[in-house]
């Protein structure tokens, strides 16, 4: 690949990023804008904004990669992805935004009246946050390795910095215009592409690696599927979603409910749509690339995959375009995460002044760099998805049963949540120990939800009940706001 190409695409996205972020920052005056926007902006711009951040490098790489290696049963990533914003729509959207919270934490603090639950919540949500940006960063890595020669740490650092001042400098105003554009840039990155790719390969050229048969063998089909690990992962990634905090984030910046539901519809529709494309990418690698499965670079698919089948100055064009789309979405979703991450850190620790806002992006930033940084990057949609485990067995029940059931304790909020960061936290990086000493656990280990969740919420129910005098005295009041549309609330 001439390294020209990746340097020119790289460039482009990140100065069209920059600039669309500075014109952001000419209209980010006030410390609501910083961390909400205001609350105006409306549902397309916001479900642009959602998608953006939302399709990280595991939507734009892993999943092509994943389905590359295990056929159909990497299908259930995209599914659970766009599903999981439907959990979204039915439970979380409208009542999380009648709240008039900032940040989950600050959630947590009214709906509890807790000050330990908000500090619970406000680390759950550092720790999520960050290692969610680690993939961001190692994505990167993989793709400016691949596609330009220079070492892998200049990708990472290149997307730290780069989401670090644009952050700090237009707060999450800015950012909303930025996740826009770039959600619109990996859609048509991935799309352009497959539509070319198909054209070319209906005319019959160039010829297959595999045949049908061999590329797609008996079992890689469904009744190859483990039901445990299938099942665990759709619990980790329906409910994982549910407790993304620069997801809920994006619910503030909605004017009122209604718009917080309408974006979310859009949300589902757009999503739909873009994981189409990386479906067919990986299907495509299957017959025409199958040999980057077996040198491990199965999630650099996307990158190579048009400069293999359309030779000459129209494949390098459509490399161009993937890698700008590629960069485009660490950026996106990195931005996103730092905004959630600098709230929490600036509201907790640094007076929620816009000045602490700024402090804490580069903070944010910076962490997640070392990090990624001093470690191996391995599949990136499995990375993420125990990112999803995590946070389902933590915030989700949180926020539900915070939401929907009045018996909701301060205690036995912390009680379920910690339970749930143990349990999972322990099965994500003690499993491969576990794993070797006992082989029969890998399974439960290597897919935690279906049981970490169950757990996390007994507990919490069962602490609460447990406690029923320290059920807020405000709670009727504070669910009433929830789930009463905004015009007939009093």
């Amino acid at each position: 690949m001439n390294p020209v190409i990746g340097y020119s695409a790289i460039a482009a996205v990140a100065l069209a990023s920059a600039l669309i972020g500075f014109y952001g920052l000419r209209v980010s005056r006030t410390t609501s804008d910083f961390y909400v926007a205001s609350r105006t902006v409306r549902p397309w711009w916001n479900a642009s904004a959602i998608g953006g951040e939302y399709l990280s490098a595991a939507s734009f790489l892993g999943i092509a990669g994943l389905i590359l290696l295990q056929g159909s049963g990497g299908l259930w990533f995209p599914i659970g992805y766009t599903a999981g914003y439907l959990m979204l729509l039915l439970f979380v959207a409208a009542p999380l935004r009648r709240s008039g919270a900032y940040t989950i934490p600050d959630f947590t603090e009214a709906r509890l009246e807790s000050t330990w639950a908000r500090r619970v919540t406000s680390t759950l949500v550092i720790v999520v946050g960050w290692f969610y940006i680690v993939p961001q960063l190692q994505g990167a890595a993989l793709t400016v390795r691949i596609t330009t020669g220079l070492p892998s740490w200049v990708g990472s650092v290149a997307v730290a910095v780069l989401v670090a001042v644009i952050v700090a400098a237009g707060g999450m105003r800015s950012i909303t215009f930025v996740q826009a554009f770039q959600f619109w840039l990996k859609l048509t990155a991935l799309a352009v592409p497959v539509v070319a790719l198909l054209l070319i390969l209906g005319g019959g050229e160039p010829p297959a690696q595999l045949t049908p048969a061999e590329a797609f063998p008996p079992a890689a089909g469904p009744a190859d599927l483990d039901v445990y690990r299938t099942v665990s992962l759709m619990v980790a990634l329906l409910l994982g979603t549910l407790g993304l905090p620069h997801v809920l984030v994006r619910f503030y910046t909605n004017p009122d409910g209604v718009a917080a539901r309408r974006t979310t519809v859009i949300v589902l529709a757009l999503l739909s749509v873009f994981y189409l494309f990386p479906t067919v990418f990986g299907l495509l690698g299957r017959a025409f690339a199958p040999d980057l499965a077996a040198s491990g670079e199965a999630d650099a698919l996307i990158l190579l995959l048009p400069g293999r089948l359309v030779p000459g100055i129209w494949g390098e064009l459509l490399t161009a375009l993937v890698i700008a789309g590629a960069f485009g979405a660490f950026l996106s979703t990195s931005s996103g995460l730092v905004v959630s991450l600098a709230g929490v850190i600036s509201q907790d620790l640094l007076g929620g002044s816009v000045r602490g806002f700024r402090i804490a992006a580069v903070a944010s930033s910076l962490i997640p760099l070392l990090v990624a940084l001093s470690t191996e990057s391995t599949g990136l949609a499995g990375s993420v998805g125990l990112v999803f485990a995590f946070t389902a067995s933590t915030l989700c029940p949180m926020l539900i049963l915070g939401i929907w059931w009045r018996g909701l304790t301060a205690r036995g909020a912390i009680a379920g949540m910690l339970t749930g960061a143990l349990l999972s936290g322990g099965a994500i990086l003690g499993g491969p120990l576990l794993s070797a000493a006992a082989p029969a656990l890998r399974p439960f280990l290597e897919q935690p939800a279906a049981w970490t969740v169950p757990l996390a919420v007994l507990v919490t129910v069962l602490v609460s009940r447990g406690d029923h005098r320290g059920i807020p005295r405000g709670a009727d009041a504070f669910l009433t706001r929830l789930h009463v549309p905004e015009r007939q609330v009093r």
